[in-house]
């Protein structure tokens, strides 16, 4: 069977958003993926790991936050390995998932938050670093970007795909860190045009 892609008529969401993230929209859905990629208690294989908070909002050309976006993570755990089990409904167990999903109108500010450990590096030539997509109206397709982290200075050089990005366009990609009430925050704001433009990468 051939298969063709998106017609400009065609944009992705927000229709499909009521699925995908129907805790925005009030539905009693328990999905398997939201905005906690970890449970609150740490996985015993995961001692000494970071309890983090990654959070930001979407930007357009206007300086106006994206209320109906979809945010998505993906990223290795704190010892460098992606999950390749699959994933099912949380049960309660201390577990670790990787991936985690919310939609920018579920919180009142239009922010997004995610819970989740700190990942550790797949290799000693990259930096620890989460993949981001985006789904939005407007956008034919998912939009993919990384986030590093302000901490990681010495990695971030070594990065291979961040050393490619043009050096003043890298702070778009680096996520700032912030100690809060004993509590870890990174702060991650993506803007969609304009000066401080998000670097996007093609999937």
């Amino acid at each position: 069977m051939e298969y063709l892609r998106e017609t400009p008529s065609q944009t992705v969401g927000p229709f499909f958003a009521y699925s995908l993230t129907a805790e925005q929209y009030g539905y009693a859905y328990n999905s398997i993926m939201n905005h906690a990629l970890v449970s609150d208690q740490i996985p015993d294989n995961y001692a000494g790991a970071e309890h983090i908070y990654i959070q930001g909002r979407i930007y357009d050309g206007n300086g106006n936050a994206i209320p109906d976006a979809i945010v998505e993570l993906w990223q290795a755990d704190p010892l460098g390995h992606y999950r390749t089990e699959p994933i099912g409904l949380k049960n309660g167990q201390p577990d670790f998932t990787g991936l985690g999903r919310m939609g920018t109108g579920t919180l009142p500010d239009g922010q997004f938050r995610f819970k989740t450990l700190k990942p550790g590096a797949v290799d000693t030539a990259s930096a620890p670093v989460i993949n981001v997509t985006l789904f939005m109206r407007g956008s034919l397709r998912g939009l993919t970007t990384r986030l590093y982290f302000s901490d990681e200075a010495e990695a971030n050089q070594q990065d291979a795909l961040l050393s490619a990005v043009d050096s003043d366009r890298r702070h778009t990609l680096v996520a700032q860190r912030l100690d809060q009430n004993g509590q870890i925050f990174y702060t991650f704001d993506l803007y969609m045009q304009g000066q401080n433009e998000t670097v996007f990468f093609a999937a």
